[in-house]
Formats: C-alpha cells, sequence, structure tokens
C-alpha cells in the first residue's frame, strides 16, 4: 500500500500500531482522523503520522493485511497460553524459598518485560532455586529459566564446582604429550544452559561490576571468544555457590579480588616506569 507508518513509529505491534491498523481495516482512510489514535508516548509527531498513512489502499493489500493481522493476534493467543502452562508447571515444583519469602528488590528494574516471558517468572524462580539468580550481574530471568530447564533446581548430582563447569563444558581440556601442553581449548558443546551463560556473559562489556571489569580484561588479553569462555565458566561458578549454599549474591566478596588486581596493575606500572628511567610518586605521598 506504500504506507511508511513502519518507518515513522517503532513497533507496528504497539498500541499506536494496531490501533491504526485496526481503523484501517474497518474502513477509515482519513490520515488525520488515522493520526489521532497516536499514543502519547510516541515521539513522531501527528503531523509526520499523517505523511506516513497516505498510500494506495487497494483491496488485495487491505485483505493481505487482514490475515497478518489476524495471523499475529492467534500466535499471540498461542504465547499467552504457553506462559500460562509454564508458569502453572513451574508453581509445582517444590518451593525452596523460607515460607512466603519474595526475591529482593531489584537494583534496576526494567521498564517492561523480557519478550516472551511469562508472568511473575522471577518469583518462581526464586521459589524453585530458593535464591535469586537475577541479581548475578549478567544473568537475567531468561537466563535462569533457561538453566531450571536443562539443569534442574538441584544440583547435588554435581560433586563440586569443577564438575558442574565439566559437564557445562566450560573449563580447559589440556592435551598433554611428553610432558608439553599441545592444547588447552574448552570441548564443542551444544548445552543450552552452556550458551545461555555465553549470552549472559556478552552483556557485561560495559557492566560497571566486578564480572564486568574481568570481562573487558579477559578480553584485551586474550580476545573476545576466550573471554566469554572465561566468564561464562565463572558464571558457572557462582550459580553453583548460590544454588548449592541457598545463599544470596553478595558483590562485596569480590572487593578483595578487585583490591588484589589494581595492586597488580599499580606494580606492573610501577617496574615499567622504572624500566624507562622515571620515577612515579605514590598519591598518598603527594602533598
Amino acid at each position: 500500500m506504500n504506507v511508511q507508518l513502519h518507518h515513522v513509529i517503532s513497533d507496528l505491534a504497539g498500541t499506536t500500531g494496531l490501533a491504526i491498523v485496526d481503523a484501517i481495516l474497518s474502513g477509515e482512510r482519513d490520515p488525520h482522523k488515522l493520526a489521532q489514535l497516536r499514543d502519547w508516548r510516541i515521539r513522531a509527531t501527528e503531523e509526520t503520522i499523517v505523511k506516513s498513512l497516505v498510500g494506495d489502499y487497494r483491496e488485495e493489500h487491505l485483505f493481505t493485511l487482514s490475515q497478518s493481522l489476524q495471523s499475529y493476534r492467534h500466535y499471540q493467543d498461542m504465547i499467552q497460553k504457553v506462559d500460562l502452562q509454564v508458569k502453572e508447571m513451574m508453581q509445582r515444583l517444590p518451593s525452596k524459598a523460607v515460607g512466603d519469602a519474595k526475591p529482593p528488590k531489584e537494583k534496576n528494574p526494567r521498564k517492561s518485560p523480557w519478550r516472551n516471558e511469562p508472568p511473575q517468572l522471577r518469583d518462581d524462580l526464586y521459589r524453585a532455586f530458593g535464591v535469586d539468580l537475577t541479581q548475578v550481574p549478567g544473568i537475567n530471568t531468561l537466563t535462569a529459566q533457561m538453566l531450571l530447564t536443562e539443569v534442574g533446581p538441584d544440583l547435588s548430582r554435581f560433586a563440586t564446582a569443577a564438575a558442574f563447569c565439566s559437564w557445562l563444558r566450560l573449563c580447559p581440556d589440556p592435551k598433554i604429550s611428553g610432558g608439553q601442553v599441545l592444547s588447552s581449548r574448552t570441548r564443542p558443546t551444544k548445552n543450552r544452559a552452556a550458551l545461555a551463560l555465553r549470552m549472559g556473559a556478552q552483556g557485561l562489556h560495559r557492566s560497571q561490576s566486578f564480572l564486568g571489569e574481568y570481562f573487558r580484561r579477559m578480553k584485551a588479553r586474550m580476545g573476545t571468544p576466550k573471554a566469554l569462555t572465561a566468564v561464562a565458566h565463572k558464571l558457572a561458578r557462582i550459580v553453583y555457590h548460590l544454588i548449592t549454599k541457598r545463599q544470596e549474591y553478595d558483590a562485596t566478596i569480590f572487593q578483595e579480588q578487585e583490591r588484589r588486581t589494581q595492586d597488580r596493575k599499580r606494580t606492573r606500572l610501577y617496574a615499567q616506569a622504572k624500566e624507562f628511567g622515571l620515577q612515579l610518586v605514590p598519591a598518598s605521598s603527594v602533598p
């Protein structure tokens, strides 16, 4: 129809897009009246929307649009039923939460849930695991749900965190011959829990947490692919500890590791300065 509405609003399946499409299929053709259906949160002005609604409303195009809208709403209805079924099945899992305890308050709550996220998924995950894994940087509700569906709420089958990481194939697999390490690459895997942890690690590239700094440090040293594996390995160890010990995530335990990292950087900087004949004065001695 040569209607350019999709260039004006970011989501045709949003409030404004669906309202305009429904009005078009109901017989409305006046672009000014259609533009008045604009939601107040849309950044585009009403005049811009009017210009984008000028098109060739031919019968065959309207028929195709109607079929597409019916298909979209049919699949949305099916997704909603799947979400309700998932929620019902998760509520059947034995609760590990103490009483009616709720997960800790989110530090930076999202304004809207993730796409295809079942309702109140975070509460259900907290009840299943007994801890809130979403407090760990890089792990959101969908990542935690993937861990639940792939591994389950009980990790007692893995004797140690190393065994858990080995099952995920996130640890090195050294090949030694004659006392010499020929290769230490991780084994290939299609484990969806491992893939979810790698995706979580990828989201830490701008995080100001210890894990974000660790990812950037590993990326500078080894490159992105190996850095993703290293951070996913660390995330797996954290998850194992939280679930088996039933202990909430505490970022302060990484402060000592961060302090040692900063000390190593400072020592290396002083050594490099001394090598070039420079004398650095510690900041504590500056008046």
